[in-house]
């Protein structure tokens, strides 16, 4: 089985999650509401999961070996890091001012 897509949607806000990614196998099944977490050992991926009526949580999708979740968390984690360098890049192009090689104004 191979991702064959990942979807990031960043969260705002100062929090531990960072992001939550849909991922696609082979093109033929997504598993959504994967989170990005940022922990003390930095990031990692979480599976979907819900809060039982005890109030402790139940994965609802998880890889069975640990080589199928280093492969999800790698390929989700590659594309969220280049998620967040193209959003400061273009964050960065937008607040820049003109620099003394940018021509300005009209009949510049």
């Amino acid at each position: 089985m191979e991702v064959t897509d990942v979807r990031i949607r960043t969260v705002q806000g100062e929090g531990k999650m960072k992001a939550v990614a849909s991922v696609t196998f082979d093109g033929e099944f997504v598993v959504h509401d994967i989170r990005i977490i940022d922990g003390t050992n930095g990031l990692f991926v979480a599976m979907p999961s819900k809060r039982m009526p005890d109030g402790a949580f139940r994965d609802i999708a998880h890889p069975i070996s640990s080589s199928t979740r280093e492969k999800i968390q790698r390929a989700v984690l590659d594309v969220y890091r280049r998620h967040v360098a193209q959003n400061a890049a273009r964050e960065a192009a937008e607040t820049a001012g003109p620099t003394d090689g940018d021509l300005v104004g009209e009949g510049a």
